[in-house]
């Protein structure tokens, strides 16, 4: 038999001979310790089962429960389980796809009767007593009219939809995967068997179109997840318990922060509260930016056509925007303020002197999310972005792109969000010149060097007019959320032929960076609501401090305090009401106020007052200036903060 040469992760290189599987080749050439460890392997980088067979020259990895990749296949295994229980207790039930998603799997059946929650609790146990009968996963390889007469015979006309059009996209043989009298079209790969998944949980049911298309028929979803360990199952869950306690939907309602209507599907209704954070938000960057050098701009909502032919997003992005027409023209609601910016920059000659030049908005843009894709703040159709566009020369990018990734730090490390990096590259669709992308791509692959930045690649996730560095923050429940960006596009300049007189006295074109930080506000102010649980800091806090009464007889002094304290500048209420007092702290606590104050009698007597920590630490009787002071000092701004404030 052919040898075949097979490298390791260590560039150590190994003979076996061709055909030897690979659970065979570990077994013998690595060690027995490793073997009963696999879980799968890949080869040349590619994910595949222990059962396949070493056929060419290759790189070996072996995939152990330990590696990264080993939950999300296991996953994957306990969808094929969870299939087979189903079909097993719900005879008739089809199959369609169970694909991984974060944190989990899911499986679309489709069934007349709804599945109800005791339904889910059995077929949750019988998916663990199958784990634990530890069958092997078996692949096989067959035709296409195989394949098809499989599936035709068992009923299973989503599977033979799906089979056929794999053929119609020119495969000629399809893979199968069985475990016990179970069978399964599947790429792959899977585990060795049932046994090594771990445990397995089912968390919900919803409803599903199949292929996401209205007009088909609906089909049910199960989600689960799957761990190898129960203590990570039970840490993952309570996780989860934890996120439904800060839902920003949930606090939002109860906070009072912002409501939605239906009248405005994807638009939030900002009440009181919530319009103050979010103010507290805009001014904090007004002022940060105006430090920096920036200018604001603010342009049109409305623009006729012609104006996203010329940026290129009429080809591009049409899909997503709200499009109208009106006395015979086609109009749109701006989707983004870039190419309002160009015009601008390009409505007068313009210097060298004059760059870098940072024009920043904060207008309401629209994008026509799908209906179904809405939800809460972090997806919506109507928003507004802490959005600027800085013109410059090539030679400027690296120390431009330095600063901003020095606003990013400060404005992130003031709400203790971790971030991380990560460069998006040419989209298979893309504007201009790929030599113009090359050179694009080349100076923020420099400036994240320049600076020292670790940074992930995204392959292929460009905007369709640049790539850009991407910065995922990462919250208290150490979820990734994305957010600020740094956009560097050659290709709108050139679009809207915007030049500028350089030192040479010759026409120049600029180079734009569309950069962001916030990102939208209406997303950052979820993540942060999320992030505190509602407790906000005391800088940031909707209400500083509610004063409370311990009787309607102190109400005048409490006024006289709430007055003091507005002038200095703290956000206070009076709670007036003629209720108990340990139920008016109660209510405090629960508003997530950082302080609650207590005006009695020794209060008034001796004009103080009696502050609480939100969390139930008593700061004692002080002075009203004294309590000012310590607002003032708690709620100055980390960044943004006032001239001389």
């Amino acid at each position: 038999m052919d040898p075949v040469t097979v490298t390791l992760p260590d560039g150590s290189q190994k003979q076996a001979v061709k055909g030897t599987r690979i659970a065979e080749f570990v077994a013998a050439q690595i060690g027995q310790g490793l073997a009963r460890a696999a879980y799968a392997a890949k080869i040349d980088g590619a994910e595949v089962d222990l059962s396949r067979p070493l056929e060419r020259d290759c790189k070996l990895e072996v995939i152990t429960k330990k590696s990264p990749e080993a939950l999300e296949i296991a996953r994957h295994d306990a969808a094929h389980v969870v299939a087979s229980v189903v079909q097993r207790l719900f005879p008739g039930t089809q199959v369609t796809i169970g694909p991984t998603i974060e944190d989990g799997f899911y499986y679309d059946f489709f069934r007349e009767k709804p599945f109800t929650p005791e339904d889910l609790e059995a077929i949750e146990k019988a998916t663990n007593d199958e784990i634990r009968a530890d069958q092997p996963f078996v692949r096989e390889e067959v035709s296409p009219d195989e394949a098809i007469r499989l599936f035709e015979g068992k009923g299973e006309k989503f599977k033979v939809e799906i089979v056929r059009d794999i053929v119609q996209r020119g495969a000629k043989t399809l893979t199968l995967y069985r475990h016990g009298d179970w069978v399964d079209f599947c790429l792959g790969p899977h585990g060795p068997s049932t046994g090594k998944i771990g445990v397995v949980k089912l968390t919900s049911v919803a409803g599903a179109y199949w292929r996401g298309d209205s007009r088909n028929p609906m089909l049910q979803r199960i989600y689960g997840t799957a761990f190898f360990d129960k203590k990570d199952l039970d840490a993952h869950l309570a996780r989860i318990e934890e996120a439904k306690r800060r839902d920003h939907r949930k606090l939002g309602k109860e906070l009072e922060l912002f409501m939605t209507h239906p009248f405005a599907p994807g638009a939030a209704f900002w009440l009181p509260k919530g319009t103050t954070l979010y103010q507290l938000l805009s001014d904090c960057m007004r002022r940060l930016l105006l430090a920096e050098g920036y200018v604001e701009v603010k342009t049109p909502l409305v623009f006729n056509k012609a104006l996203w032919e010329r940026s290129g997003h009429w080809e591009h992005y049409q899909e997503n925007m709200f499009v109208f027409e009106s006395e015979e023209q086609e109009f749109s609601l701006k989707p983004m303020n870039c190419p309002s910016h160009m015009l601008i920059f390009g409505h007068r000659r313009r210097s060298y002197r004059e760059l870098p030049l940072r024009l920043h908005s904060q207008d309401v843009l629209h994008r026509n999310e799908a209906s179904g894709t809405l939800g809460g703040l972090t997806r919506v159709r109507q928003f507004q972005q802490d959005d600027a566009h800085i013109y410059l020369a090539e030679e400027q990018i690296g120390e431009e792109v330095a600063r901003i990734i020095g606003l990013v730090d400060r404005v992130y490390q003031a709400f203790g969000l971790g971030h991380t990096a990560k460069l998006s590259t040419r989209p298979e669709k893309f504007g201009g010149e790929a030599a113009l992308w090359d050179r694009a791509e080349q100076a923020l692959e420099a400036a994240l060097a320049a600076q020292g930045i670790a940074y992930m690649v995204a392959p292929g996730e460009g905007a369709f007019y640049g790539p850009k560095i991407d910065f995922d923050v990462t919250d208290s429940l150490g979820r990734k959320w994305q957010c600020a960006t740094i956009q560097l596009d050659y290709v709108q300049p050139r679009r809207f032929e915007l030049s500028y007189v350089g030192e040479d006295n010759a026409e120049h074109v600029p180079v734009v960076i569309h950069r962001a930080i916030y990102g939208s506000f209406e997303r950052f102010l979820a993540i942060l609501i999320e992030h505190y649980a509602g407790a906000f800091p005391t800088w940031l806090a909707p209400v500083q401090a509610r004063l409370v009464t311990v009787s309607d007889r102190f109400l005048p002094y409490a006024r006289e305090v709430e007055a003091s304290l507005r002038a200095a500048g703290a956000r206070v209420e009076l709670d007036p009401r003629n209720e108990k007092l340990g139920a008016k702290i109660r209510e405090g606590e629960l508003a997530k106020i950082p302080f609650v104050v207590v005006i009695g009698e020794k209060e008034a007597e001796q004009r103080t007052l009696s502050p609480r920590r939100h969390g139930g630490k008593d700061l004692g009787a002080m002075p009203i200036a004294q309590f000012a002071e310590l607002l003032s000092h708690e709620g100055r701004p980390p960044y943004g903060a006032p001239a001389g404030g």
